[in-house]
């Protein structure tokens, strides 16, 4: 029986780790770890028991840091140089000084800013870069190489990037079916691979059905290209958090429908899904893009849909209601898989609140971290 449910918590600062009791009630953290990195996601291989921790700036460089010790120790796939790289390779005189070796070369060194996103697939660890391109690993993040099909996508000259820049945020795959694979791209949309990605079709079309896209924000035929995050149910059945609303596909990405109705705003990023029940969706609107990205009126709110976003319900006992100027960022929303699952969202001021009711009622359980990038819960 599975008691142990564990937070991998990506920050500005680091990765940290929250480790819950058996009921849930009490967290204990520990980190920073992955050398005080930007880790922008932090994900768990329950085949192998590693964990991977993607980030990486100007500064440092880009890689993925891997522990096979439950985060005890890590270990860093350097995947391209920052500036401090350039610096010790410019002089080792200053490199011995502050005792720092000088770096070995980098694969992807001037192609790749950072690590924006992991995911897996069967026994293929993919990697989301900066600018937006896909890695593949088959050996446990040891060594990596460039998905060419996607880099070389007859669309990319298109391609715009968003606020962050051109980054490659989502990766989602079918347990059943390891070739399937969709990934999203702000702001290029998302798109859909069913061989393993040898090949990738590109999916923003709107659904036909009527009275979609009357909501001030006209797309034509496509939703807004700026994709905030997606998850994915059963099936073919996708939702997601877009700039301009959230979405719904029912035929994997290939028509989307539009489920904003019923919330307080149609901008927000993160969207989390119910480990057992599809139709259960919770995300966390914003105020808008130029109005601060903050909760609504300073109050803060996740909404909960039970019938796949026809409608919204208002969660907020345990939340801050006056005050409230927090951004809850794409990847920093996510469920763990009890028979009755926790919901958790982080904050860009260091929080992380916790629901065992489905959002009912929400405790905070970690306060005063760094800026919280992304939240993904594991049950051992």
């Amino acid at each position: 029986m599975r008691t142990h449910t564990a937070l991998l918590i990506g920050t500005t600062k680091g990765a940290f780790i929250l480790s819950s009791d058996a009921e849930r009630g009490q967290w204990s953290v520990s980190g920073p770890h992955c050398g005080g990195w930007s880790i922008n996601h932090v994900i768990a291989d329950p085949a192998s028991d590693m964990l991977y921790a993607g980030g990486g700036s100007g500064w440092s460089g880009a890689g993925v840091w891997r522990s096979a010790d439950q985060g005890t120790t890590w270990e860093l796939s350097k995947l391209s140089w920052g500036q401090m790289d350039e610096w010790l390779t410019r002089d080792p005189d200053f490199a011995a000084e502050i005792g720092a070796p000088v770096p070995e070369p980098a694969p992807f060194t001037g192609e790749i800013e950072s690590v924006w996103s992991l995911g897996l697939a069967g026994r293929t660890l993919y990697a989301g870069t900066k600018p937006g391109n896909l890695l593949r690993s088959t050996d446990h993040g040891e060594s990596w190489q460039i998905v060419t099909s996607l880099a070389n996508h007859p669309t990319r000259e298109t391609w715009n990037p968003g606020a962050a820049g051109l980054v490659l945020h989502t990766i989602l795959s079918d347990p059943d079916d390891p070739t399937k694979l969709w990934v999203a791209i702000s702001a290029a949309g998302t798109f859909a691979s069913e061989d393993g990605g040898a090949t990738w079709d590109r999916r923003n079309r709107l659904s036909n059905a009527p009275d979609l896209h009357d909501h001030g924000h006209d797309h034509g035929d496509e939703t807004g290209l700026c994709v905030h995050n997606m998850v994915r149910a059963d099936g073919d059945l996708l939702y997601q958090q877009n700039h301009h609303g959230v979405f719904r596909s029912q035929d994997g990405g290939r028509s989307w429908q539009d489920i904003s109705d019923g919330l307080p705003s149609r901008f927000g990023f993160p969207i989390a899904l119910h480990p057992h029940d599809p139709q259960t969706i919770w995300t966390l609107p914003l105020n808008g893009d130029m109005a601060g990205r903050f909760p609504p009126d300073a109050s803060a709110a996740v909404w909960r849909s039970r019938d796949g976003g026809d409608s919204w319900q208002r969660m907020d006992k345990g939340l801050p209601q006056e005050n409230c100027f927090f951004t809850v960022l794409r990847q920093a929303m996510a469920t763990d898989d009890h028979a009755d699952p926790g919901l958790y969202f982080g904050t860009n001021s260091g929080s992380v609140f916790a629901t065992l009711d489905a959002g009912e009622n929400w405790t905070e359980i970690a306060s005063h971290l760094p800026t919280i990038l992304s939240v993904e819960a594991v049950t051992t």
